[in-house]
């Protein structure tokens, strides 16, 4: 017989009581964190630069049109609003959607951002606010980005 008497050493089990908790915090960490993009691009674009830019306080009561190329191929300049390209006589209804989809207070604040590539033809820039005039969408703002002076 032996002198020392082995012992049978077991390894106790894992918690696992508080990994629902762990998994419901990183998925509700990454819903915060992720930022999904609404509309596919059709058209391409190119940000024009910029020295005064702002940013906005409310982005609810913005709507966007994207004046560039299209993907597809084509000629010219096309115009995408949502996740589809319109005609100049489109836009008038869609301005009229976006009123009726925000409250009031929100319908009288809408802004309509144009983001328009830089080689843009201007002309058809000047028929998209056209456009917005006559849907009475006065307040417009283009985007561009900050330039970067390395002086």
């Amino acid at each position: 017989m032996s002198m020392f008497k082995r012992k049978d050493h077991s390894v106790p089990g894992l918690n696992t009581a508080s990994l629902p908790d762990l998994i419901f915090t990183v998925l509700f960490f990454f819903m915060i964190v992720t930022h999904m993009k609404e509309n596919p691009m059709k058209v391409k674009y190119q940000v024009p630069q910029g020295t005064r830019l702002e940013r906005l306080a409310k982005k609810s009561t913005v709507s966007h049109i994207y004046i560039g190329k299209p993907y597809q191929g084509g000629d010219g300049n096309a115009v995408q609003v949502n996740d589809k390209i319109v005609e100049m006589a489109e836009i008038e209804d869609f301005i009229a959607a976006e009123r009726k989809r925000m409250s009031p207070e929100d319908a009288r604040n809408m802004t309509v951002s144009i983001k328009a590539d830089k080689k843009a033809d201007m002309g058809v820039v000047s028929d998209v606010k056209q456009s917005l005039r006559r849907a009475n969408a006065l307040k417009i703002l283009y985007s561009g980005k900050k330039t970067t002076n390395n002086k």
